[in-house]
């Protein structure tokens, strides 16, 4: 093992595999590739991806030390040039009762609502991880000039589809739930779907552009 890294054993049938702080686009990239690979050694029951890790589920106990030597092998054979995931684009009605925080937004930045709004739309995002509800995606890449703080007192009911800003990430809430994120839009695009394989829309490794449909300021 080497101080590249951290793995070690969570449960009798898991693996943590850690990398150290910081997070970036390439290490996220090599960590999907190296889950696709690990997800086909023998005895590999499920990975899961999340910022800067992995966890490797294998069936039963007593697998453990075998998996782990074939994960310290595997790692140093991929990289993230290994990795392409799809490109998604998202429709979006900004402002109005779709986005009631996109004008507190603007005011945050000293900028118009429509510079808002193009600010967001130009970007190319990047799926870090999917987690808090099934089909949430963490995106990476929102420009810095859009960093905005939560909301000081979150709302005890987020939209299904909502589209917010919280500190520097964007994503959209799959289910309504609350939330403390600042809401600049919706999507009626469903980003999760029980009768669907796979039932989320987005997966760690996907790119997504969000498209303006309407805005209303």
């Amino acid at each position: 093992m080497t101080t590249e890294y951290r793995l070690t054993a969570v449960s009798e049938n898991a693996l943590a595999f850690m990398l150290p702080p910081p997070a970036d686009l390439d290490r996220q990239r090599r960590l999907w590739a190296f889950a696709d690979a690990a997800s086909a050694l023998a005895g590999v029951a499920e990975t899961v991806v999340g910022m800067n890790n992995l966890t490797v589920f294998v069936h039963g106990a007593g697998r453990l030390n075998d998996t782990a030597a074939a994960l310290e092998a595997l790692w140093p054979k991929v990289s993230a040039a290994d990795y392409c995931g799809r490109h998604v684009e998202i429709p979006v009605h900004y402002g109005g009762a779709d986005g009631p925080d996109l004008g507190e937004v603007a005011a945050f930045h000293a900028i118009s609502p429509e510079e808002v709004v193009r600010r967001h739309t130009e970007t190319v995002y990047t799926v870090f991880m999917m987690g808090f509800q099934p089909g949430f995606p963490y995106l990476g890449g929102l420009p810095e000039n859009l960093h905005t703080p939560r909301r000081a007192v979150p709302r005890t009911q987020v939209a299904a589809g909502s589209v917010g800003i919280g500190g520097a990430q964007t994503g959209v809430y799959p289910f309504a739930s609350p939330g403390g994120w600042q809401i600049i839009g919706r999507t009626a695009l469903p980003l999760f779907d029980a009768q669907k394989n796979p039932p989320t829309l987005l997966a760690a490794g996907d790119t997504v552009q969000f498209v303006a449909v309407s805005a209303e300021y």
